[in-house]
């Protein structure tokens, strides 16, 4: 009988060796999808670090660098108040001394306070005399920075007590933005640069790229530092992570009508009922749009949150992948327009926070309203409205300086 694809004596010995070999290019398959699908969240989220950093890439860019200076120098306002606000800080002094120390120890409230103050201040020290070098070109001011990050970089250890990671996410945000201008664009060298690295990666990352399950705006500051401080150690592993972190911390600390009945809860927050839900959002129990996680504790712990997504965000950009676009910036600009209204006087319903709102924003809406609303179109009348209000933006003496100055109507 000839072979034919109806003849089972044909069929069967054409067909079980095939059977055998596909099964194992399928086995094949299947084994490489899954070796894939498991490198997916390190090497192919929206939100992986970029396949070279870009530098200075720190909350601010080249040209957002150019364009300041530019401004400055052609003495247009609102950028040469701002710049003149800076330089009659005590942050950009040059005689200024830094006060660097071994072990900073930092309590519930920075009590106690052994070089806390020390140490944030320093470090906006060291971001002004950067930014003050920038639009200048006058080396002192260069020089001022270096020698700040060179005192801590020789001192410091270690960072103590229960505020040790908020502290530490604080001075952290200011260190690398310093360090990103100086590096950069400074060519009158840098001896210590590869101490001052070895500072942030031994001493602040290990602190603060865990994380933390305290109240939102510690873990956006934390964030917030490990990001900038893995952009400038060209950190990509560290800087996925932090990311990671951010991406999943965001969605917990602002309320979108989308979320549902309850916010959500941060990865690992161990938040299951209702109940702890509530007690977590501060007795919080209705939602709206932009109402923060801390909005009825206070709006400066509420601003600290705020203006930590909008650094992460901006740096990210700055790094290739535009967080505005999406959900976080969704969040973000209902975040400042919710707290905005209120911070300007609106009178809060009953349901807010039982009809009393503790003020006190502080100088955090402008690179946010930058990106949503200058740059993207957003409309935003409240947050428009404080910004020019609050102009020029100053500092908090914690991390944020000097916003009104670098992305004010910043276009870059």
């Amino acid at each position: 009988m000839p072979d034919t694809p109806e003849s089972p004596a044909a069929l069967a010995p054409r067909h079980r060796r095939p059977r055998r070999a596909t099964l194992g290019a399928v086995v094949g398959v299947v084994t490489a999808l899954v070796a894939a699908l498991l490198a997916w969240p390190a090497a192919h989220r929206a939100d992986a670090a970029p396949t070279a950093f870009v530098h200075p890439g720190v909350v601010v860019s080249q040209a957002q660098l150019d364009f300041m200076r530019q401004k400055v120098n052609a003495g247009e306002q609102p950028w040469k108040g701002a710049y003149d606000q800076m330089m009659a800080s005590s942050y950009a002094s040059l005689s200024r001394t830094a006060k660097p120390r071994a072990t900073v120890e930092c309590g519930s409230y920075s009590n106690p306070n052994y070089g806390c103050t020390d140490e944030r201040q320093d470090a906006i020290a060291a971001y002004s005399d950067a930014l003050a070098w920038y639009i200048t070109r006058d080396a002192r001011y260069a020089q001022k920075s270096i020698e700040l990050m060179d005192a801590w970089s020789g001192t410091i250890k270690e960072h103590t007590n229960s505020n040790a990671p908020l502290q530490t996410g604080w001075a952290g945000s200011s260190w690398p933005k310093a360090a990103e201008i100086i590096k950069y664009t400074y060519d009158g060298g840098w001896p210590n640069e590869s101490r001052f690295a070895t500072m942030l990666r031994n001493v602040y990352l290990p602190e603060i790229i865990g994380g933390s399950n305290s109240n939102g705006n510690w873990e956006l500051t934390m964030m917030e530092a490990a990001t900038g401080i893995s952009v400038f150690l060209d950190d990509k592993t560290s800087y996925d992570k932090a990311m990671s972190k951010f991406m999943g911390r965001v969605p917990a600390y602002v309320y979108l009508d989308s979320d549902g009945a309850l916010p959500k809860t941060a990865p690992g927050s161990g938040l299951d009922t209702r109940d702890e839900i509530i007690n977590y959002w501060q007795g919080l129990s209705t939602f709206e749009n932009g109402v923060t996680q801390e909005t009825c504790r206070d709006f400066t712990h509420t601003g600290y949150g705020i203006s930590s997504i909008s650094h992460v965000a901006e740096t990210s950009r700055i790094q290739g992948n535009d967080l505005y676009t999406g959900d976080i910036g969704t969040r973000l600009r209902y975040a400042l327009g919710f707290q905005s209204k209120y911070e300007l006087g609106a009178t809060p319903p009953s349901w807010l926070c039982g009809g009393s709102v503790t003020r006190g924003l502080g100088p955090v809406t402008e690179i946010g309203y930058n990106a949503l609303h200058n740059r993207l179109g957003n409309g935003m009348d409240n947050t428009g409205i404080l910004t020019q209000q609050n102009r020029p933006a100053g500092t908090n003496s914690l991390f944020v300086a000097w916003e009104t100055l670098t992305h004010g109507d910043n276009p870059n």
